[in-house]
């Protein structure tokens, strides 16, 4: 790959990606004075976007945060938003255009939120260290995230290098890829890293998903023919690394292509995985369809064909337990989806009977002293 480094600003809309869908976003909400920009970062409320010309500050207007029912109805990383000029200097969001995918997990914590990672990907970088941080469990999980939206899974492993045992490494990993691409890398060698340039083109975004350590931001540094991102050394006991990336951010190439970069997740719990799922886990669904019961849970149920797979060899008892752990998650966010939509009608509800009993109270009172 020839050295070309990041773009300052894009030189154009069609650069960072805009094409027909967004043009027809923008155009439903179009107003006089807006234009349409791409976020590349968000700070704590404050925006990074990109227009095309400049690259500004951006803070969204009273009445986008006024109308936001949830944190995903607000900018995320990879959004197009609609823009107006300022007088404080920095332009402001009237709204988040439609977007093609969105990469969500829920939120860390006890509450059943939505967290947008990022938005409007055309590919997804899973990215591993082949070293302590393989985990073929965790793998499973990020393809069920991302087959659960319209972008291209790529399996990256990195740390190629260090790697004693590399060939049975990918052949565990060819028996959970299904058919994504598996690429094993080293940004110390550069071994196959012309591999994951073919998938940057102009106006193409490929995002980075994976937890801390794993050497996403040193294979930027390396697409982009420059050292533009702090890296950090992992700890050596248990190849763990510390947050070097702190925020989400898209970089535009020179020679084509935008890269957005995400903090390292310790917690990746899956919001909307149903179909995902079954992607991710396609022989267990395939299998599945051959089981005595429709709703068998694979587990001492009998004439069920995923049991009868593991005891034949053919399918490994810890992928069908992680299959049945993520089940179980999506299962019991399910609930607490419903619990919290339940609590909040009833709440809506609350609120419309004390306006409409405030809306009597004022007539009766009208009335009396007219």
């Amino acid at each position: 790959m020839q050295s070309g480094g990041i773009l300052p600003v894009a030189e154009n809309l069609a650069q960072l990606g805009w094409d027909a869908f967004f043009a027809d976003g923008f155009a439903a909400v179009k107003k006089e004075g807006c234009r349409p920009a791409r976020i590349t970062a968000e700070y704590q409320g404050i925006y990074r976007v990109m227009d095309g010309d400049s690259e500004l500050l951006a803070e969204v207007s009273g009445r986008l945060r006024h109308r936001a029912k949830e944190r995903t109805d607000y900018p995320a990383a990879g959004d197009w938003v609609s823009v107006a000029a300022s007088d404080a200097g920095r332009v402001v969001i009237h709204a988040v255009l439609p977007r093609k995918s969105s990469f969500s997990r829920k939120a860390p914590g006890e509450e059943s939120r939505q967290q947008i990672i990022a938005a409007n990907v055309d590919v997804v970088f899973i990215v591993q260290g082949l070293d302590d941080n393989f985990n073929l469990a965790r793998l499973e999980r990020y393809l069920a995230l991302v087959r659960e939206n319209s972008a291209t899974p790529v399996i990256v492993l990195n740390k190629a290098d260090i790697c004693p045992d590399l060939p049975d490494k990918l052949r565990l990993v060819a028996d959970v890829s299904g058919d994504c691409a598996v690429c094993a890398v080293s940004t110390l060698t550069g071994l196959n890293m012309e591999n994951l340039t073919a998938y940057l083109k102009e106006g193409r975004t490929v995002a980075f998903l994976g937890s801390s350590g794993v050497g996403k931001s040193s294979i930027i540094n390396s697409l982009a023919g420059n050292s533009m991102l702090r890296v950090n050394a992992v700890r050596e006991n248990d190849s763990r690394g510390r947050h070097t990336t702190t925020h989400r951010q898209l970089f535009i190439l020179k020679n084509g292509g935008l890269l957005l970069d995400t903090p390292g997740m310790r917690e990746l719990q899956l919001w909307d995985g149903g179909n995902g799922l079954e992607d991710a886990f396609e022989d267990i669904s395939r299998l599945a369809a051959s089981c005595r019961f429709a709703d068998c849970g694979h587990d001492a149920e009998p004439g069920c064909a995923v049991k009868a797979a593991v005891d034949g060899g053919l399918l490994s008892a810890r992928r069908l337990e992680n299959y049945r752990k993520l089940r179980r998650e999506m299962k019991h966010l399910d609930s607490k989806k419903y619990e919290r939509a339940l609590a909040e009608r009833k709440a809506a509800e609350k609120e419309l009977s004390r306006k409409v009993r405030a809306a009597k109270d004022f007539q009766t009172l009208k009335y009396k002293y007219r």
